[in-house]
């Protein structure tokens, strides 16, 4: 425990004794998940009387991110819930930062995740003789090989995609924007794909979009969301399948391959968490190095 907070959180503990008349076992589990919360913000040199909301969903991410259980998770909210109470009682804060934060629902299950065989099956049952075929081949390659939020892939940009280098410029959550690697696999659709979209009567505002609708605006996410239901279906996979079933499956099969997590949570466009000296920055060629070393797409890059 920091000892910046020691005063504090010794007030706390008789808070904890007196008012909420805790026995010894259960303060220590509050002071140890408080802890993680201390130790998330000296890592992001913030203070514990001016953290924000944001700041607090960030540290829930985090743990998210660790993979602690949406169980332990809850727990720990819990605290951190209760300790900003005891702030908020004792004058230290005049609002409580935690008043919306939500616990994460309990038994949730893991997304599914494809196998390459499904993925190459769902893709082959496209038909590339409709007009949305090539398109939609396009936008599963994408999906699957750098591992998109579908609010990512219907709003990139034909500028933002460089060729050459085998990158994609991607603006995640909080307008954040990052470089993932993309597969040659991926870029051949897309080159294939371009040949439609130059047919098509663009609508002012959308020029720079990827990916177009036949109106020539910008695809919704629901858009997406039935291209991969219906796909699904055609291939006969038996599994609940949405476009962040391929972002999980990009992450996994990446994991399974063994690249680096470092390198995937980089490309995933996640927050930071508390372990800073192994989430460090990353080289952009070792990036690259990673995720087209390991994906499924890249096996035969070099051979």
């Amino acid at each position: 425990m920091q000892k910046q907070y020691i005063d504090i959180i010794n007030k706390y503990k008789t808070y904890l004794r007196l008012e909420k008349a805790l026995a010894g076992n259960s303060i220590n589990a509050y002071l140890t998940d408080l802890d993680k919360l201390l130790n998330y913000l000296e890592s992001e040199r913030k203070d514990y009387k001016s953290i924000s909301y944001p700041d607090l969903q960030h540290f829930v991410a985090s743990l998210r991110d660790l993979g602690i259980h949406p169980r332990s998770q809850a727990r720990i909210i819990s605290g951190i819930k209760s300790f900003y109470r005891f702030l908020v009682l004792d004058d230290y804060i005049t609002a409580d930062p935690t008043e919306l934060l939500e616990s994460p629902k309990i038994g949730m299950k893991l997304p599914e995740v494809l196998t390459v065989a499904e993925i190459n099956k769902i893709l082959d049952s496209i038909d590339l003789s409709k007009a949305e075929g090539q398109r939609n081949r396009a936008i599963l390659e994408v999906l699957y090989s750098c591992g998109l939020r579908v609010s990512e892939l219907t709003s990139l940009r034909y500028s933002d995609v460089y060729f050459e280098e085998a990158f994609i410029r991607v603006e995640g959550k909080g307008s954040k924007q990052r470089l993932v690697p993309i597969s040659d696999t991926a870029i051949r659709e897309i080159k294939k794909y371009l040949y439609d979209r130059n047919q098509i009567s663009v609508k002012k505002g959308f020029e720079d979009i990827l990916f177009l609708s036949r109106r020539g605006t910008a695809l919704s996410r629901i858009m997406v969301f039935h291209v991969i239901k219906q796909q699904t279906e055609l291939a006969g996979v038996k599994k609940n399948v949405s476009p962040h079933t391929f972002r999980h499956s990009f992450a996994t099969h990446l994991l399974e391959g063994g690249a680096n997590l470092r390198a995937i949570q980089e490309m995933l466009g996640h927050e930071n968490i508390v372990t800073t000296e192994i989430y460090t920055h990353i080289d952009r060629e070792f990036l690259r190095r990673e995720i087209l070393g390991h994906h499924p797409r890249s096996k035969n890059r070099n051979k």
